[in-house]
């Protein structure tokens, strides 16, 4: 089922803001219009309930180690980011993206930070997912090999 949920659009419609870690906490904040905070690992739990159709159609792929035996976890929260999948076994981070994401600055700056911790961002279109999803999973399959001769 499509909600249309999307974090950025989240962010945009509710008026909440990233703000950076205060010294001691474990998570960033989330503020609301009203001063109200939601811990970075709350907000991705209220993503996990509401991935997109596309996220859904990903996640029964990669869930229970299916793919080659990678485990993987969903809507995940690292640094000041909260990722669609990541396995840190594998150093690999799967994100699904809707038409908000084309040519993205967010986006870019998100992955050179992504990728400067070490890990291999793999971004693919929501419709991709649906069109070609084979050709979707044999590109994490290719990755995940790719990672573990290293």
């Amino acid at each position: 089922m499509n909600t249309g949920f999307d974090y950025f659009d989240t962010l945009k419609t509710s008026s909440l803001k990233l703000l950076s870690p205060l010294a001691g906490d474990e998570f960033a904040k989330y503020v609301g219009e009203r001063g109200n905070t939601i811990n970075q690992r709350d907000f991705a739990k209220q993503l996990r309930s509401n991935q997109t159709d596309a996220e859904n159609h990903l996640w029964r792929a990669l869930r229970a180690h299916r793919l080659t035996g990678a485990k993987f976890k969903r809507q995940q929260p690292l640094g000041n980011y909260i990722v669609d999948f990541i396995s840190f076994s594998t150093r690999i981070i799967i994100e699904a993206d809707g038409g908000q994401h084309n040519e993205s600055p967010r986006d870019a700056i998100r992955d050179t930070w992504l990728k400067a911790q070490g890990f291999t961002v793999l971004r693919f279109w929501n419709n991709e997912i649906f069109s070609n999803t084979e050709g979707v999973l044999e590109t994490i399959l290719n990755t995940i090999n790719k990672q573990t001769k290293k």
